[in-house]
């Protein structure tokens, strides 16, 4: 296989992405059930929003690794496997202390599918092709965000939620069949000798195994870089479009209307992503397209939440549309930078898993940390102060890492 010639592939590739995602996305809409059934308070439903996580704020980095050596295909093969399993048996559970379990788990699987994902797009595209395809990778999260935000609330109430997660986990399955007959097969790795004039020699472990991989890794300084601009992303926006069900649902709205609305503000996040990689391709800097990002997250969560808009809900929706849609340039432009920056080609996959935990950490204190803020409010009218100083916090890394990005090129 060549690199370029299995373009369509690629595009499979962010498809299984997005399914992978749909496993995260599928408990917002459902919270308002569970609150029900199982008697969540707003601070568990936060945990339990960011327990999918877990696995990927610890252990991302050592699933790059394993993501290396398996092969980039069989890791998301097994990856959605592994969802499947999870969500099926979620379906059964009767407890919050099972669901929380079983949604790590899910993290676990969402590792090994998502990992993998961007060194296996940079086989399989010619190089100019590259940043474009990586902002459409950059949107699998918004796509398993939005349809689950539009399809649940009207699923949910006819069929429960315990259906809900069958669904997701016959999708993940019937996702891992067609990846593992589609994509081309992962590039054989000579294990034991390396051809140099003629002769053989015995390869260095040093320079391929594990460890000195993860040691390059993490001795560089872009991976750091890159990864905690993206927590400093991922934390803020899985709080507010994860809290948005429960925010509408308490003012009054149910249904089609509720779908719909929640949907648009994950949904918007994709076409963002997607210009990422149209305006780098364009001859935009990253560092122009992250500080827009970050400003414009920062502008609309104040609009989406101070008091001042409290009787207008058409802008405060207009706020969120604008923090979602115009931050979807931060996930898309930083996917191109850690490719980019990863020490070498053998680091691309650890550089990804973490740049993940990390994202992961943010994605796990965020909506905690906004729940509580908000309980002790009485209200989500100080939700800029958590918002805000992450979008500043951001920025400044970002121009850091653009600086190291230009310099690599």
């Amino acid at each position: 296989m060549t690199r370029g010639s299995a373009a369509g592939p690629a595009w499979l590739v962010v498809l299984a992405g997005g399914v992978a995602a749909l496993q995260v996305g599928k408990l917002p809409p459902a919270l308002p059930a569970l609150q029900a059934e199982l008697g969540l308070t707003l601070v568990q439903s936060g945990f339990l929003l960011s327990m999918v996580q877990l696995a990927g704020m610890s252990l991302a980095v050592f699933m790059g690794l394993l993501a290396d050596g398996m092969g980039l295909k069989r890791s998301m093969v097994r990856g959605l496997c592994v969802l499947a399993l999870a969500s099926g048996l979620g379906g059964f559970a009767t407890s919050v202390n099972a669901l929380l379990a079983l949604r790590a788990l899910e993290g676990l699987g969402f590792l090994l599918v998502a990992l993998p994902a961007p060194a296996l797009i940079r086989r399989l595209v010619l190089p100019a092709q590259l940043p474009g395809m990586l902002g459409v990778w950059g949107a699998y999260m918004p796509i398993g965000t939005a349809l689950p935000l539009l399809l649940g609330p009207l699923f949910i109430p006819a069929w429960g939620w315990g259906a809900w997660w069958w669904l997701l986990a016959i999708v993940s399955l019937g996702m891992a069949l067609w990846v593992f007959r589609s994509v081309p097969a992962d590039l054989a790795v000579v294990p034991a000798a390396v051809a140099l004039n003629g002769q053989k020699s015995e390869p260095s472990r040093a320079v391929h195994g594990p460890w000195p991989r993860l040691r390059r890794t993490l001795s560089a300084p872009g991976p750091w870089l890159v990864a905690l601009t993206f927590g400093m992303y991922s934390g803020q926006w899985l709080a507010v479009v994860g809290f948005l069900p429960s925010i509408y649902a308490a003012a009054g709205l149910s249904g089609a209307l509720l779908g719909v609305l929640t949907a648009s503000a994950a949904g918007v996040n994709m076409l963002g992503n997607m210009a990422s990689g149209r305006l780098l391709q364009a001859g935009w800097s990253p560092r122009a397209t992250l500080c827009l990002g970050f400003g414009a997250m920062a502008l609309g969560s104040t609009v989406a939440f101070m008091p001042l808009t409290e009787g207008q809900p058409w802008l405060r929706f207009a706020g969120v549309l604008l923090f979602s849609g115009m931050g979807g340039l931060v996930p898309g432009t930083l996917f191109s930078m850690a490719v980019r920056l990863a020490p070498g080609e053998q680091q691309v996959a650890t550089t990804v898993g973490w740049v993940q935990q990390i994202s992961a950490l943010g994605q796990f204190w965020g909506p905690p940390a906004v729940a509580a803020v908000a309980v002790r409010a009485g209200g989500w009218q100080f939700t800029p102060w958590v918002t805000v100083g992450c979008c500043a916090l951001g920025a400044a890394l970002a121009w850091a890492a653009a600086r190291l990005y230009a310099q690599a090129k």
